[in-house]
């Protein structure tokens, strides 16, 4: 049982908020068309000199928040955590939303999946030193899994890791790395033994990204950012102490890594600003252009909301599950699938409702804004797993259907020549 009431340590939680953030500005949910800002993009361009100044601003918030008791509310004590229930967390970020702080999204990848995995992969010590310090926004984390050569068939990676006594030296490539530029430790999964099947020769690590040998290079988005990196590990050495499970068992590592971003992902759900004040948006849109007669128009909107409104009670169940103590599974892949989908649903309709508005920028409030969706949805759908990686997931280990053949399998290459 907690020894504080929910009660008590929302008065605790408003009491350090008033302290030390400002209310934000109530608003109408109602907001009419051409008011305030019309920016949907699912990713935020900013340069380097402003992403590392409001880097430090998040940093500096998450210390103060975590010295304060409120930055693991349901860890272990062991690492600064309060062992408290999960609607006690719950309470906490729904209180803290009423306020303005540093953008927290920083923190995302390193807590929402790595720190997951470190806590249940890591030896003691390890956990020991750097889940505290992730939790308090002392450091921040990556997770380093695509590659060039493999894409979502994770089992294909081909980045070494060859033993040298007490350390492991790396060496590859990975792309797609979320926040690499500025992360201070990385997830990587490697192969360790070229001579077993693909899914059994590979193993997990911490990385520091700071060590020599590491070079983050930016990859430039179609919507003009660079949110995504390629990563190449040249001779890097990593003790073997900040290896995550055992030799050649990394697969069950990387699969506690992607269930938990699927969760973090799927979670989610109303990407793109798409819960009730996003259909509002989208009302206003095709009552502005005279559209909101249109039965055609009328239904697709109507699939829009209900799409996400189904993700919104599917990813709910899942979370729950969660939240009682099991570990996410296979169908974390479905909210995934669903949050893309429901975003490319988004995208197009309002492509429908616009046409060449979208992509000419003449100044028109809530036109060529749209087009920062349309063309950040592409990454969405490789981000946490491509849509046919999942949904090859999806059929055969929740709907249990057959494994298709592999063309990296010598039965099933000997199977398609026979035929």
């Amino acid at each position: 049982m907690p020894e504080i009431t929910l009660e008590a340590f929302k008065a605790d939680v408003k009491g350090f908020l008033d302290s030390n953030a400002d209310l934000r500005e109530v608003r109408s949910a109602a907001t009419k068309w051409g008011e305030g800002s019309d920016d949907v993009s699912l990713f935020e361009e900013v340069d380097r000199e402003r992403e590392l100044a409001d880097l430090a601003a998040a940093k500096e918030w998450r210390a103060k928040r975590y010295d304060a008791g409120f930055g693991w509310i349901t860890g272990p004590a062991e690492f600064g955590g309060r062992e408290l229930p999960q609607a006690y967390d719950r309470a906490y970020i729904s209180l803290e939303s009423n306020y303005r702080v540093p953008n927290q999204g920083f923190f995302g990848i390193g807590l929402g999946m790595v720190a997951p995995t470190i806590n249940d992969h890591a030896s003691p010590e390890v956990r020991g030193d750097l889940l505290p310090k992730m939790y308090r926004g002392d450091i921040v984390g990556c997770q380093l899994f695509s590659e060039p050569g493999a894409g979502s068939d994770l089992a294909g990676l081909q980045s070494r890791a060859e033993r040298d006594g007490d350390e492991w030296v790396l060496n590859g490539q990975k792309v797609w790395t979320s926040g690499a530029h500025y992360s201070d430790i990385g997830e990587i999964i490697c192969r360790t033994d070229p001579d077993l099947p693909k899914h059994k020769g590979l193993t997990g690590f911490i990385v520091d990204m700071k060590a020599p040998g590491v070079e983050a290079r930016p990859l430039r988005q179609m919507t003009g950012g660079a949110n995504f990196n390629e990563v190449f590990f040249t001779d890097v050495r990593v003790p073997d102490t900040h290896r995550l499970g055992e030799v050649n068992q990394g697969w069950t590592v990387a699969l506690t890594t992607l269930m938990n971003e699927r969760a973090s992902i799927g979670a989610g759900a109303g990407g793109g600003g798409m819960g009730l004040s996003g259909i509002t948006r989208l009302s206003q849109l095709v009552e502005h252009y005279g559209v909101a007669d249109d039965p055609v128009v009328r239904q697709k909107l109507m699939d829009v909301y209900i799409g996400f409104q189904v993700a919104k009670y599917t990813n709910q169940r899942a979370m729950d599950k969660i939240k009682s103590g099991q570990l996410p599974g296979p169908e974390m892949s479905i909210t995934k699938l669903a949050l893309t989908r429901n975003l490319a649903m988004t995208a197009e309709f309002v492509a429908g409702v616009l046409g060449p508005r979208i992509c000419a920028d003449t100044g028109e409030w809530g036109t060529f804004s749209w087009g920062q969706l349309l063309c950040g949805v592409p990454g969405m759908r490789v981000a946490g797993g491509t849509d046919e990686v999942l949904r090859n997931i999806v059929g055969e280990r929740v709907l249990g259907l057959p494994k298709d053949p592999g063309i990296d399998s010598k039965t099933a290459f000997r199977d398609l020549l026979k035929n």
